[in-house]
């Protein structure tokens, strides 16, 4: 038999639990048992080496005293490593294991930002490409990890404490290391990250160590965003071996995804370039967003070189952390005059940067962003999107046409938030989805409807419109341009078989596109306004053969549209009634833009000559589940 002791703050536990001898004279023994475990716990940190200790005797029935005794001298030591794990209403932290990042509502994990701002602008790269900290802002878009130790100071000398990740996790974020009094950016020292992959915690005997981490890269192909970081307790007490580790702590981190934002949110800040001949479209989309209550931010000539499509050049999104959001940039690889605008101008304080370039294949039109769109928050087939598809364009499944790139789809697919659907767009000669779709936010319903350039909408009208007797209604009346715009009657548009063709088959080409948003945004007709809006062909693809309608600047209940110039009767231009009958019922503006002349005359309407900064989703990106 044997009796075994603790020191005050030592629990003990017998495993498994056995029924002691009736014979037994001392409750206390406890018999010998085949397979019998003696659990020690201490319940609190040491104060000096070696203050605690268990002490076994045993014994036999034969003899009075013990036969021998054996000790076991403990020191314990609280080591932790520490981050804000995003546990919201969570009650019970004890069932949360750091070693794992869980999604959902009920789930927990620490969030990190890619510090991709440039807090300091004397700095020229972004502050996610540099190895110091220069100015104390910088660090409020890290996230914070904290290093407890609690034991006693004399079990350093023997003991190291190492902070360590992998050789590819190093390359994906970087640690600096709060030592001095956290006032001056010389109070913080890079100690892991890109070729620094292990870092020896310097024995100041602290209780706590602060460490601020910040994100080098997005979510991408190979990389699922997921970063994990250590703590070692190495022994080197025996010189004549090699060190070893006694106990490990392990956090992770998950990279916050870049996040796009639907035309439903509420406007912040609306873009335009200012060209040669678009002095009164500038004016116009200033009005639009003093109504709508947004700034406004000119590209000037001088910086566009006569690049107009802002649409094409950038997409404007953001990252989240529970600490700090801020706006990012995603800047296409189009890479027209307009090329070093997002970088020059935008990137700055806590407005980010990220773009993806082909290093091995030209790039197309479809890689221009007016195709790439996202759409409001849906369910479909049973799945929750609080935070909308992407929706891009490229060809027919199986078929041999244009894709965007694939370093841009990687991108975009590794995000997980946003999860994309691909389009039908080879039709089209620009080949972007903002040519036939875009959404408008509405008091009923799934809070939006999605509109559709509709041919077949647009001959019913002018069917009806003749069948009233306005055949003789004249298209293109009243543009003013430096080329000659022939103008077009109602009775010619019906009668021209080649063009009533042509819409037929672009109708079936935005057809399939429908039956597609239908099934994978989970739409209904009721949740879908289909535009009148005719095309022509241009060698063998699609345009606009009026300014296209729904390429529409949606700022709030403000929409700056353009202006068909359609058959005007009794006054009033048709289409334009038309799609204020659609559109007005929801609550919406409707203000018609002449971007004729400098924008759809080179094939690119409102939409594409404008961009848009929008709020954030009030929804958390981590409380959904991918």
């Amino acid at each position: 038999m044997f009796e075994v002791y603790g020191t005050p703050g030592v629990d003990i536990y017998i495993s498994p639990s056995v029924e002691r001898d009736r014979e037994c004279a001392d409750n206390r023994r406890w018999p010998f048992g085949k397979g019998l475990e003696i659990i020690v716990v201490m319940n609190s940190p040491s104060n000096d080496l070696n203050d605690s200790h268990v002490q076994i005797s045993y014994h036999s029935s034969r003899e009075p005293l013990p036969l021998a005794y054996a000790m076991l001298f403990l020191t314990c030591v609280d080591i932790s490593l520490d981050c804000d794990l995003n546990c919201e209403g969570r009650q019970n932290m004890s069932f949360v294991d750091k070693r794992q990042w869980v999604w959902g509502p009920g789930g927990y994990g620490a969030i990190l930002l890619v510090n991709c701002d440039r807090d300091n602008l004397n700095c020229g790269d972004q502050d996610n490409y540099d190895q110091h900290v220069h100015c104390l802002q910088d660090l409020e878009d890290m996230s914070v990890m904290v290093l407890r130790t609690q034991g006693p100071a004399a079990l350093f000398d023997d003991h190291r404490l190492v902070l360590h990740t992998s050789s590819d996790d190093a390359k994906r974020a970087r640690v600096f290391h709060a030592y001095g009094p956290k006032d001056s950016c010389e109070d913080y020292r890079h100690v892991l990250g890109q070729d620094k992959v292990a870092y020896e915690v310097p024995r100041s005997y602290r209780d706590e160590e602060r460490f601020l981490v910040e994100g080098l890269s997005f979510p991408d192909a190979g990389f699922t965003g997921l970063i994990s970081f250590h703590v070692t307790l190495l022994d080197d007490s025996n010189k004549d071996f090699s060190e070893a580790p006694i106990f490990t702590d392990t956090v992770v981190f998950r990279v916050a995804p870049w996040v796009m934002t639907p035309s439903t949110l509420p406007p912040l800040e609306v873009y335009v370039c200012r060209v040669r001949n678009n002095t009164c479209f500038v004016d116009a989309v200033a009005e639009l967003a003093r109504k709508a209550g947004c700034k406004l931010t000119v590209c000037p000539q001088t910086e566009n070189r006569n690049d107009r499509w802002i649409q094409d050049e950038m997409e404007l999104g953001y990252v989240q952390a529970p600490h700090k959001t801020f706006p990012v940039v995603f800047d296409s690889p189009r890479n027209g005059e307009l090329q070093d605008f997002p970088y020059k101008r935008i990137l700055g304080p806590d407005f980010g940067y990220v773009t993806r370039e082909p290093q091995d294949s030209p790039v197309s039109g479809l890689d221009s962003f007016g195709n790439l769109e996202v759409s409001p928050p849906v369910v479909a087939n049973g799945k929750e999107y609080p935070l909308g598809r992407i929706l891009i364009g490229g060809n027919l499944p199986g078929s041999s046409g244009h894709r965007v790139t694939q370093v841009v789809r990687d991108f975009l697919n590794a995000q997980r938030v946003q999860p994309p659907v691909e389009l039908f767009v080879d039709w089209l000669a620009v080949g972007h989805v903002d040519e036939f779709l875009s959404f408008v936010p509405a008091p009923d319903g799934k809070g939006f409807r999605m509109l559709l350039a509709s041919p077949g909408a647009c001959f019913k009208l002018f069917q009806e419109k003749k069948r009233q007797g306005h055949g003789g209604a004249l298209l293109f009346k009243g543009v003013i341009s430096n080329e000659q715009v022939n103008t077009i009657s109602i009775n010619q548009v019906l009668s021209n078989e080649n063009l009533i063709s042509y819409n037929k088959f672009v109708q079936s080409c935005i057809d399939w596109n429908r039956k597609v948003l239908k099934r994978e945004l989970g739409l209904m007709e009721q949740d879908i306004v289909d535009i009148p809006q005719l095309f022509r062909m241009e060698r063998r693809k699609a345009v606009a053969f009026f300014p296209d309608l729904v390429n529409m600047l949606v700022l709030g209940k403000h929409l700056g549209i353009p202006k068909p110039f359609g058959p005007v009767i009794n006054g009033r231009c048709c289409l334009e009634e038309k799609v204020r009958s659609l559109l007005e019922p929801l609550g919406l503006n409707c203000t018609f833009i002449d971007d004729f002349t400098p924008y759809h005359m080179l094939h690119g309407e409102v939409h594409c000559g404008t961009n848009v900064r929008r709020q954030p989703f009030s929804f958390k990106w981590w409380h959904m589940v991918p």
